[in-house]
């Protein structure tokens, strides 16, 4: 592929609503982090696509998610994160356990054809790699372990265990740009040298040192420090449709989220980042100083894109390959999906 997808798929609201319901509605997506969940009962909520979600760590340490949408009304029947002994909804306080059955419902004993056995929050699907939690709002779907493929794998190979890890912060942030720009943007290091200097005296961004790779479920670039040096080698993948996983050249460490479709302009993400409990304290506010600046750099180039887009100069781009060839991938794997052939 060396056209790319047509602009108007990037402005197009009925395009992205295909997107939500094809792409996303049955992938795993990367919710949160093991400590978010340490206690019994702890719980927190996302959405995937347009489904609303909650993680419950439940009494006995299980974790459990579910759609988070009462049985009654149809009400979000909890919000935001924190401790609870049940999932009360905050319309009519139906009140489900923490593994989803349906505890108590006001009046429901004058209803004689009421049961509650039939009327539990519905499941989806929950799982982990390291203190990464994963959910899947299909709870038909495939395994987790399908989607992440040889990935954990190539984290291992590149000198990281990620069990040995702890979560250091998360850093939100929100683009004007359609999310498949800003993968786009993810996906080639060919600006690299030209809009990331910073970035570009750390690591080896030429053409003959820094490598691309695709498999069917993620693509991945692998990178060197420009000194050789590091305990870990670098690597950055995105796992389709829109979960970054980065791991820098250099101390252990690594950080992962999603670019979150808000509207066909607007992405919201965030980005969890591990480190080793014995981590250099200079070393990652270095490397966080250098990764807040790529992220300001990256956002005026994916919101530039999305204007120039939008003007309707262009029907299309033109990929300039090898360098962009994950992008082609990527492409071919949205046009698959919107169409019906994935």
């Amino acid at each position: 592929m060396t056209e790319t997808l047509p602009y108007t798929w990037y402005t197009d609201v009925e395009v992205l609503a295909r997107e939500q319901r094809l792409l996303f509605a049955h992938r795993w997506q990367y919710a949160g982090h093991a400590g978010q969940l340490a206690e019994p009962g702890s719980y927190f909520t996302l959405r995937v696509a347009d489904i609303p979600l909650v993680v419950v760590r439940d009494r006995e340490g299980v974790l459990r998610a579910f759609v988070n949408v009462c049985r009654h009304r149809g009400a979000e029947v909890v919000s935001g994160e924190g401790r609870c002994t049940t999932l009360q909804c905050h319309y009519h306080a139906w009140t489900y356990d923490l593994d989803g059955s349906l505890r108590a419902a006001p009046r429901s004993d004058s209803d004689p054809d009421f049961d509650p056995s039939s009327l539990g929050l519905r499941a989806a699907q929950v799982d982990t790699w390291g203190p990464f939690i994963f959910v899947n709002a299909d709870a038909e779907a495939a395994p987790l372990a399908d989607t992440l493929g040889e990935l954990p794998e190539l984290v291992r190979e590149a000198g990281l265990d990620v069990h040995a890890l702890e979560f250091h912060s998360r850093a939100p942030y929100s683009l004007e740009a359609n999310w498949k720009v800003a993968v786009e943007n993810y996906l080639e290091c060919y600006h690299c040298a030209v809009a990331h200097p910073s970035f570009s005296k750390v690591v080896d961004v030429s053409a003959e040192r820094y490598r691309l790779d695709s498999r069917p479920t993620f693509g991945s670039h692998f990178a060197r420090a420009r000194n050789g040096s590091g305990e870990v080698e670098g690597q950055f993948h995105m796992i389709w449709p829109n979960i970054k996983v980065n791991v820098m050249p250099g101390q252990p460490n690594l950080s992962i989220g999603p670019l979150v479709p808000v509207d066909a302009h607007r992405t919201d993400g965030f980005l969890d980042y591990f480190f080793a409990a014995d981590a250099d304290e200079s070393w990652v506010a270095d490397y966080l100083e250098l990764d807040n600046q790529v992220g300001a750099e990256d956002r005026t180039l994916v919101e530039s894109v999305q204007r120039g887009m939008r003007s309707g100069a262009f029907e299309r781009g033109r990929l300039m390959l090898p360098s962009e060839e994950l992008i082609g991938e990527f492409q071919r794997w949205v046009a698959d999906g919107v169409n019906g052939h994935r």
